[in-house]
């Protein structure tokens, strides 16, 4: 028989034993339960980061975790459907456009038609004739425009890609504007290497982007009378620079100068009109093209707009 103080010890002993226990077990409870909970963080994270679809995983028998990692994942699976919607939706309005753009070409060719035949017979009168040609030509224009960013926003215009000497476009483009350039007392600065640089493009593509870029210099930058197209070459990409010293753009404007239907009014040139959308084609082109085009300007001093394509002779070295 143990005696009164040996059975208070014991009790005390036995006591302080099971609180251990206790304590213990609580211990590795919310240890555990925190490192779950971490590894549900890390995993949303990594969901998020990457915009996949997958779902949250957790193996415990923890009630409270598996409820809130349901919840999570009925979340996830709502914004998946809301982002497949909108994304539909997109797609819809764009091909939607597309196909308005197209309705509507028809009948302005016919309207053309009907104008040149009359002008061909000598119906014009005190030039009215002659004035309705070229806005009907106007609309046209914008229509055509419509119609380019529509079919690219949706997908449906195929670019297939080719070497294509980057040099020979540049020059191109300049020739285009030889009569506005020159009839406006223009310097032309053109430094282009003379033996051909080669880019993994589209030649149709890469000169409606090289028109628009230089139009818009012509068209915006007519006040400083300059323009200036240059190449440089680093062993991943070629850089062409567009540069006019026209009344510039001004840091407020500079994140929407690539916006549809964006324009400076007071800055516009009666010899080259604009709509808005040729920065935006060039744009998308040279992003579809696997490139860029960058914006650095000084306002009356200097603008340049930077086209950065993917360099042909290093493509082919990594095929």
């Amino acid at each position: 028989m143990m005696s009164g103080d040996a059975m208070t010890f014991f009790l005390c002993f036995c006591i302080l034993v099971l609180m251990g226990i206790i304590f213990y077990q609580q211990f590795m409870f919310r240890t555990g339960t925190q490192a779950k909970l971490r590894e549900i963080h890390r995993k949303l994270n990594d969901i998020i980061s990457a915009d996949s679809g997958e779902r949250v995983m957790v193996f415990t028998e923890n009630k409270e975790l598996m409820e809130l990692a349901a919840q999570i994942n009925r979340l996830l699976e709502n914004h998946s459907k809301v982002k497949a919607d909108y994304r539909r939706s997109k797609l819809s309005s764009k091909r939607m456009l597309s196909n308005i753009s197209h309705d509507m070409k028809t009948p302005m060719t016919v309207v053309l038609g009907y104008l040149e035949i009359m002008r061909l017979n000598g119906a014009s009168q005190d030039g009215m004739l002659e004035k309705t040609e070229q806005k009907a030509k106007g609309v046209m224009e914008l229509i055509n425009q419509f119609f380019t960013l529509a079919k690219i926003e949706a997908g449906d215009m195929d670019l297939g890609l080719s070497r294509v000497d980057i040099c020979e476009v540049c020059r191109e483009s300049v020739l285009d504007f030889y009569e506005i350039l020159s009839g406006t007392g223009f310097q032309v600065n053109i430094q282009l290497p003379e033996s051909p640089v080669y880019v993994q493009g589209n030649q149709e593509a890469l000169q409606r982007i090289l028109f628009n870029l230089v139009s818009n210099a012509v068209r915006y930058g007519a006040e400083g009378k300059y323009l200036g197209v240059s190449l440089r070459t680093d062993k991943k990409s070629v850089y062409v620079d567009v540069t006019d010293k026209g009344r510039g753009i001004d840091q407020a404007f500079a994140e929407n100068i690539f916006e549809r239907l964006f324009t400076m009014e007071d800055s516009r040139s009666r010899s080259v009109q604009g709509n808005g959308l040729g920065l935006t084609i060039a744009k998308n082109l040279a992003e579809q093209l696997g490139g860029e085009i960058t914006l650095d300007s000084t306002p009356h001093v200097e603008t340049t707009f930077t086209v950065r394509l993917e360099r042909m002779e290093y493509h082919e070295r990594n095929l």
